[in-house]
């Protein structure tokens, strides 16, 4: 289930995914990057990771992500996901988004007290409406207070990027913002974790998944990665490979997408 938040919200949260499992067998997930940061928040979940076999905190923020990150679940389990506009962690955080780039970081560990009850509330399974509205009401109080002055650029820089597909050159940023490229980048790691030109490359490639999604045969492949901005398809395939760990094929044949960037392998 997937929920959009209040419009007021829409500029620093992406959307709220309520996920569960009755099943006890053993799932195998992947998260990869669509350049958002995130919160997992969860009273039950046992989540490991297939890399160093660690258990993963119950609840925790991720930073951007430069690839993708292989986890797998045991016995049943309910979560609500916040999908971070990418800045709004460094926001929340109060460092910089850099700092916790590829990071797990654990709620307990930062900001335990402000986020306990809502772990208590999923715990005794209260309706995750409600539970979302409660969330909307705490980010609203928060940024209330805490906005800094760099929001607003950033922000903007962000929508430009995605307006143009992820098709942005160094030089059309410059342009757009008046800062030199390297100014512009070290602002933008800063509040996002990633340049504006990995960035780009993020949503250039979901928009290239955006279209595979609508249906997409190996005779329309060059075609597609074409319309989003793609001359070479060999470097397309070496660029979805490094950040999904799949080939486009592959995943246009995964059957269980728990949400766009996060699949059942």
């Amino acid at each position: 289930m997937q929920i959009s938040p209040p419009k007021y919200l829409a500029p620093f949260i992406r959307h709220y995914l309520f996920l569960e499992s009755n099943e006890k067998d053993i799932k195998n997930v992947r998260l990869f990057t669509d350049g958002s940061t995130g919160l997992i928040l969860s009273a039950n979940m046992h989540l490991y990771s297939h890399l160093s076999g660690d258990q993963m905190p119950l609840s925790f923020f991720y930073g951007s992500l430069n690839n993708y990150k292989d986890f797998y679940s045991k016995g049943t389990f309910s979560f609500i996901a916040v999908v971070f506009q990418p800045y709004f962690l460094n926001i929340l955080l109060k460092t910089s988004a850099k700092e916790v780039r590829n990071q797990i970081i654990s709620v307990e560990d930062v900001l335990k007290d402000k986020f306990q009850p809502f772990q208590e509330k999923l715990f005794y399974k209260t309706d995750p409406l409600t539970l979302i509205a409660d969330l909307n009401a705490f980010f609203m109080k928060f940024l209330f207070e805490e906005v800094g002055p760099d929001y607003h650029l950033i922000a903007a820089v962000q929508q430009y990027i995605l307006q143009h597909k992820g098709v942005v050159p160094s030089k059309d940023l410059e342009k757009f913002t008046g800062y030199s490229e390297r100014h512009l980048e070290r602002k933008f790691e800063d509040s996002m974790g990633l340049s504006p030109k990995k960035y780009s490359n993020i949503i250039r490639l979901h928009y290239f998944l955006s279209l595979i999604n609508q249906g997409m045969t190996n005779e329309n492949m060059t075609l597609l990665s074409y319309y989003a901005g793609y001359s070479d398809q060999s470097h397309l395939i070496r660029e979805f490979k490094k950040n999904v760990g799949l080939t486009p094929g592959q995943y246009a044949k995964t059957k269980n997408k728990m949400a766009v960037n996060f699949i059942e392998l």
